[in-house]
Parts: structure tokens; C-alpha cells; sequence
């Protein structure tokens, strides 16, 4: 990428306030069928694009980057495509740490977590102690995630707290999910071309600006965020006024 456009991308953040950016990412599995590949594949080929996206936020001074990796849904997809993603997730984490450390990422990790295998657990414990003091870019993964799984849960947490009635707020609900650390998404992605939100972050997303792109996932880099950065510059946020 030009040096101009880039400079041009960090004076749009800037001025728009960007701080977040979520992702969906989409079209592994078709990425990999026009290929002719197995579908596996295109999961791992998602793993390249994740690593240049992260790189891209660090680049352009975006702070926050959350990434669907695993819905609750995803599990009634077939054994042997479940037994691979968890197995690439913990072995892509695995691998990456050292170098998401050294290049300042603090990683974070939402999601129903308890139901995961123990050795995946275990890195992901492993990420966050490691990366705890970092400050560049925040990069949340959503595992074993569902947007109505984290409302319900948050709600059995209000209750068994014994809040009183006149005390929930949007702000203490806020502080019940499993981002009350992080801001919410200014700017949701997502690739494929597929329009839906997949119950992905239903509570947080509620002014959040939708960019679109027919891009698969694999294909997705530095150039493609850009675009739905000078995209989301363009947009007028009314918060509803």
C-alpha cells in the first residue's frame, strides 16, 4: 500500500474516531471450494488473512480488533471440521504467541470457554498471561461465542447478584457481557457478501456501522480493510438522532 494512502487511512480514523472494528469472517469454506481445495484449507488460509489484519490495525492506529472465530452454532457442523478448527486454533495460537507478543498485541478472549478442551483452555490462558501488559492493538477472539448465549448468561449472572430492579442500567448490562473491558464495535465487517449478523455481538452492535464486502475471508488483507475504512469515514453516525 502507497505511503499516502496509508497516511490518508490514519487521518480518516482519527477523525472518525475509529477505535474498534469487528469482524466476521466468512468464506473459508468457499474460498476453498473454488479452488478446488478441501475446505480445511481454507480455514488455514484464514489464519494468513487474521495475521495481516492485525498487522494492518497496528499499522493504522486502530486499538480494538474482534474476530468471530467459533459460534455456538458451529458445533453442529460435522465432527471431523470441528476436531480441525479447535486443533488450528490452538495450534495457531500456539505458534503466533511469541511473535503477537513482540509486536505489542494483548490478546483477549470471549466466549462460553468452560466448554472447550482443556489443552485449548490452557493456551488461551497461556495468551492472555502473556500479552497481559501489552498496549497496542486489543485482539479478542470469539470462541464457542453466541450473542444470545452471552445475554442469557449476563441475565443469570444480574439475578444470581441479587440486583435490585431499579439498578439495571444499559451500563451494568453492559458490564455483565463478556466485553465490559472493551468498547463496543465501532464499525462491524463482514466478508463473503452474506447479509446477516449471525448472532454476533447482537447487544454491542446496536450503532455500529455494516460494511459489507463479497471479499472472501482468505482474500481479506490490508488493501480490503482499508476500503471499508474510507467507507466508514464517509458515514454520517446519528446515534439514532
Amino acid at each position: 500500500m502507497e505511503a499516502l494512502l496509508e497516511k490518508d487511512i490514519k487521518e480518516a480514523i482519527k477523525n472518525t474516531s475509529l477505535s474498534h472494528i469487528a469482524i466476521i469472517m466468512d468464506g473459508n469454506r468457499r474460498w476453498a471450494k473454488e479452488h478446488l481445495l478441501p475446505s480445511m484449507m481454507g480455514h488455514k488460509k484464514g489464519v494468513d488473512a487474521l495475521k495481516k489484519v492485525t498487522r494492518a490495525c497496528d499499522d493504522f492506529g486502530v486499538k480494538y480488533l474482534t474476530l468471530y472465530a467459533f459460534s455456538t452454532e458451529n458445533w453442529n457442523r460435522k465432527k471431523e471440521e470441528v476436531d480441525f478448527l479447535m486443533d488450528l486454533l490452538a495450534t495457531t495460537l500456539k505458534n503466533e504467541l511469541k511473535e503477537l507478543n513482540e509486536n505489542n498485541v494483548k490478546m483477549n478472549f470471549i466466549g462460553n470457554l468452560s466448554q472447550l478442551n482443556d489443552n485449548l483452555q490452557n493456551i488461551l490462558n497461556e495468551s492472555k498471561e502473556v500479552t497481559k501488559n501489552n498496549t497496542g492493538v486489543v485482539l479478542t477472539v470469539a470462541i464457542n461465542y453466541g450473542a444470545r448465549d452471552e445475554i442469557v448468561n449476563a441475565i443469570k449472572n444480574i439475578v444470581k447478584d441479587k440486583v435490585d430492579e431499579d439498578e439495571i442500567t444499559q451500563e451494568l448490562v453492559s458490564n455483565y457481557l463478556y466485553t465490559k473491558n472493551i468498547p463496543d464495535p465501532d464499525l462491524l465487517i463482514r466478508t463473503s457478501g452474506e447479509k446477516r449478523i449471525s448472532n454476533y455481538l447482537l447487544w454491542q452492535i446496536a450503532y455500529s456501522e455494516i460494511y459489507i464486502t463479497d471479499t472472501y475471508w482468505p482474500e481479506f488483507n490490508k488493501d480490503t480493510l482499508a476500503l471499508a475504512i474510507k467507507e466508514f469515514a464517509k458515514r454520517q453516525r446519528r446515534w439514532g438522532k
